[in-house]
């Protein structure tokens, strides 16, 4: 009988059986199959029925997923904290809201100094500008004119920057949301919904006459907003989104909110922008953006294809598109504002300005900005936590209906071994190794390296393991299988060692996959299975043991184990959890286990359940 050390495996387990590169190239592949093409519309009633259909269901399954319709439909809740000292043709004021019970956030209104009758109102939301938040230079400008214009301008701040820029509102935290049942997209929707609400219900605006702009995130704030909610007027985004097929070509597929779970897979953004139609939307992007979303890379995809539905409904002329190309680079500064400026006006029947008000003096700094927000204010991963402890779970009932459940929330597909690779061997010193590329029928690899004695029997028992590390860092688990006598499999599948893409990060193509209406956890579990079922054959064990070293390859093996309890003789745990809670309490880095923040798994399925549902399957810990 062999006998090995961890160093006998090390140069067999650490090269790659397939490259970064054909790994991304798979996985984009996938994703692209996935992603859902503009409907074929023949009139505007065809358009307008669909529209709706599509706002009804991005309500009901992606935003307030999980939400307590009182929360959701609650008044706006603003608490106006004094005025600002202001320049000339406007007033400040300091605003502080509620988004959902013990969730705050900031806001400054600009009011014009003069008004006759009800005048427009407009939204200003934020994108990820840090520290400055709402006290952003080019954002106060937006505002002072547009109050000087005669408009009521409401400048919001956003999750995750200025006065809410703490560690808990990072936005890989709305995975934590996610989990506990809670679309964490609902929390950013209804912070810039109030805004509307709160501006749509006062006195002096004019309901009609809505308008929602902002850059970079808040550019995919504007466009998700004024395409859901009707009463937005006139929607400017600018450098805030692109297609999904333009941002995998390009190599940027967004933030947690931009791919969000569920919402890609259901309308793209060109649904988005086809959904305007036909109200007035002007899509602005820089030729040379910077940071995302080049005008002429985005362009072909969210506003030419979008054309002819605005056309349908006899309003080819309010979509529009201006391309920034001083300075070019990623920003809202005097060109974009400027565009801004006279196409609201156009369409709010305002005098059209041919320039913006010189304001530098009148900028305020973040201080003078500051509300500040009410003691005891949640974070966002607060705010996940108290939720996870309001949740009251049902009892279990027939293992059968819970595993029609477990397959609902991890959107479990079975996949099929089409051909496994043989790429290497090694074979001396009383060992014997292969090397596989396991080719699955939905288009995405996992590698897998079998070892056993020479002198142990084709039939020996026969282990699969796992590793968060990948199957380089296998060795000890591997040689000490291999030293009892039987034969093991490392296996790297999705988002492990040589399954993780090259660019950009794993845990970004992970949330691409969940807004695709798939889940990677799902996708992890199916190859699992598939796996052990083909070390089945080839071994002749009709049970396979698992043996899985950290969280993330532990939860993987639990929902394989619970799906297909009759596949498996042992689960062996090292370095594991004891709930998925932990993921809220510590808390664990959404980027460090992307995987793990599935739509609803701690709201339906803790590891205990996971557990029980893995009926005959023997648990072991080392």
């Amino acid at each position: 009988m062999a006998q090995t050390g961890p160093g006998s495996f090390n140069a067999i387990l650490e090269p790659p059986v397939l490259s970064p590169d054909v790994a991304t190239y798979e996985l984009k592949q996938y994703l692209v199959k996935r992603v859902p093409a503009l409907p074929r519309i023949s009139s505007a009633e065809a358009w307008t029925a669909e529209s709706k259909r599509l706002r009804e269901r991005l309500f009901r399954e992606v935003v307030y997923h999980g939400w307590p319709r009182e929360w959701v439909e609650a008044a706006p809740r603003f608490e106006d904290l004094g005025p600002v000292p202001s320049g000339p043709g406007y007033r400040m004021r300091k605003l502080r809201y509620q988004v959902v019970p013990g969730y705050y956030s900031t806001a400054i209104l600009y009011e014009p100094e003069k008004t006759a009758g009800r005048v427009p109102g407009v939204v200003n939301v934020n994108g990820h500008v840090g520290a400055e938040g709402k006290a952003a230079e080019y954002k106060q400008k937006r505002c002072i004119n547009q109050a000087r214009m005669g408009m009521v301008a409401l400048n919001l701040e956003w999750i995750g920057q200025g006065e809410l820029s703490q560690k808990g509102n990072a936005h890989t935290f709305i995975g934590h949301l996610d989990l506990t049942g809670h679309a964490g997209v609902g929390l950013f929707y209804l912070s810039m919904r109030q805004g509307l609400d709160y501006l749509a219900g006062r006195p002096d605006v004019d309901p009609a006459r809505l308008a929602v702009t902002g850059l970079s995130g808040g550019g995919w704030q504007t466009i998700v907003l004024s395409a859901l909610d009707e009463r937005v007027a006139v929607s400017i985004p600018v450098a805030g989104f692109a297609s999904y097929i333009s941002s995998l070509a390009n190599g940027d597929i967004g933030d947690n909110e931009q791919s969000a779970t569920d919402l890609i897979g259901t309308a793209d953004y060109a649904h988005l922008v086809a959904m305007r139609a036909p109200r007035p939307t002007l899509l602005i992007h820089n030729a040379e953006d910077d940071c995302c979303y080049r005008g002429p890379m985005v362009r072909v995809g969210t506003f030419d294809p979008v054309r002819p539905f605005f056309a349908l409904l006899n309003a080819a002329e309010k979509l529009a598109y201006h391309e920034n190309t001083d300075p070019s680079t990623h920003n809202y500064q005097l060109d974009n504002r400027q565009q801004a400026y006279r196409f609201m006006a156009r369409h709010f029947g305002l005098p059209v300005p041919e320039r913006e008000i010189p304001v530098d003096a009148e900028i305020k700094s973040f201080q003078e900005l500051a509300v500040g927000l009410p003691s005891g204010s949640l974070t966002m991963a607060d705010l996940a936590r108290t939720l996870a402890g309001r949740i009251e779970r049902r009892p279990m009932g027939p293992a059968e209906k819970e595993r029609a459940r477990l397959r609902e929330v991890v959107r479990y597909r079975p996949v099929r071994l089409v051909r496994p690779w043989l790429v290497a061997n090694t074979k001396s010193k009383g060992l014997e190794t292969l090397s596989y590329r396991l080719e699955f029928d939905n288009g995405i690899s996992a590698t897998a390296v079998w070892a056993k004695a020479l002198a142990a029997p084709q039939n020996a028992p026969a282990t699969i393991v796992l590793k968060d590390e990948g199957k380089r860092a296998a060795g000890r688990e591997v040689s000490e299988r291999v030293n009892r006598g039987e034969q093991v499999l490392a296996v790297d599948l999705l988002f492990t060692g040589d399954m993780i893409p090259n660019k950009p990060a794993a845990w970004l193509y992970s949330t691409g996959m969940a807004s695709l209406r798939d889940r990677p956890l799902g996708v992890r579990a199916a190859q699992l299975i598939e796996a052990a079922r083909w070390l089945g054959r080839i071994s002749g064990q009709s049970k396979i043991r698992v043996e899985a070293a950290g969280m993330r390859s532990q939860v993987a093996a639990q929902v394989a184990a619970a799906l297909e309890p009759g596949l498996f003789s042992t689960l062996a745990v090292g370095k594991g959890i004891d709930s998925l809670g932990s993921l809220l309490n510590e808390p664990v880095e959404m980027t460090s286990a992307p995987e793990l923040f599935c739509l609803d798994l701690y709201k339906e399925f803790d590891l205990d359940r996971l557990e029980r549902l893995a009926e005959g399957v023997r648990r072991a810990r080392f």
